[in-house]
């Protein structure tokens, strides 16, 4: 019988769905229970004789899968697989799976609260509250402003239809946009350099590509309307950490929102910068979407066992 790793840092915390799925299944597994995000080593080490890994964002890089020789299905429970090697997972016969439709809705709702939180300064009254301090910062509207969306796929379109339920005027820009949804929900496509020109707010929605590289460097963020935000909720690696400290310490823009960074855990410069919200990538971190995630990351890799016997 199949043997499959668990390597997430939690597992069925939640809800017990994803055991009694496990178990029901006739298959032989054992469960990260250190509590933690598996390092390189821990990976070669722990999922050593697996059939099947459970993955969360630990590194399948080369090397880990050349130590893994008889892994054949990783199912990442999310769904970015940007640590994993696809190329040497395909060479070695190996099916990465993932779980891209439960993430939508929780990384769009944190976008929109933590545009709400840049806008209205939340988070910097709270500290003040939290230190007994009665100061009152004047925020700004959401209403009438310009938010450009860059990357319009699962997420970023719904992240486009909740401010358009709200009758804010978006702005997307994409390499392959759906022009038929983008006319139907009245959402302006232009190019990158015209929306980060004007755009009150910048919203990232893309995936790391080795085909279609992107990182929101100095240019860009030197490009961007002054006093705008930028928020983050995608990948770490979509914007020059260094040169988005600058643009907020010299007051070019306004602020920032970041769920994810270049190297985590992070405790870098950004987090000396009062007019920055950060949260350590907790985006699909609710307890609805975390219980489904995992519900549907066991049933994919106990679906390609199925089928394999």
């Amino acid at each position: 019988m199949p043997k499959i790793f668990v390597a997430l840092s939690t597992f069925a915390q939640e809800g017990n769905e994803p055991l009694d799925m496990l178990n029901s299944s006739g298959h032989s597994f054992s469960v990260n229970k250190s509590g933690k995000r598996l390092t390189k080593d821990d990976v070669m080490t722990q999922a050593r004789g697996f059939d099947g890994i459970i993955a969360g964002l630990e590194p399948y890089d080369t090397e880990v899968l050349k130590v893994l020789p008889g892994l054949k299905c990783i199912s990442r429970c999310g769904v970015g697989v940007d640590n994993v090697d696809l190329i040497k997972a395909k060479k070695a016969n190996i099916t990465v799976l993932n779980t891209p439709v439960v993430v939508v809705q929780p990384v769009a709702e944190l976008t929109i609260a933590m545009i709400m939180d840049l806008l209205r300064q939340l988070t910097r009254h709270s500290i003040l509250m939290h230190e007994k301090k009665w100061e009152r910062r004047t925020g700004n509207l959401l209403s009438g402003k310009k938010v450009g969306i860059i990357g319009l796929g699962r997420i970023g379109r719904r992240v486009a239809e909740l401010l358009r339920a709200w009758d804010i005027d978006v702005w997307g820009a994409d390499i392959h946009p759906d022009l038929i949804w983008a006319k139907q929900k009245n959402v302006k496509i232009m190019p990158l350099e015209q929306l980060l020109a004007q755009a009150d707010i910048v919203t990232l929605h893309l995936s790391v590509s080795d085909e279609h590289p992107f990182c929101l460097g100095k240019k860009e963020i030197n490009s961007m309307k002054k006093g705008a935000f930028l928020v983050n909720v995608s990948r770490g690696a979509l914007v020059d950490e260094p040169a988005l400290f600058e643009a907020l310490q010299n007051d070019h823009l306004a602020g920032a929102g970041l769920d994810v960074y270049a190297q985590e855990p992070y405790n870098g410069l950004l987090c000396d910068l009062p007019n920055v919200v950060l949260t350590p990538h907790v985006a699909t971190l609710t307890q609805e979407s975390r219980l489904a995630m995992e519900i549907e990351a066991t049933q994919n890799i106990i679906n390609f066992f199925n089928r394999r016997n």
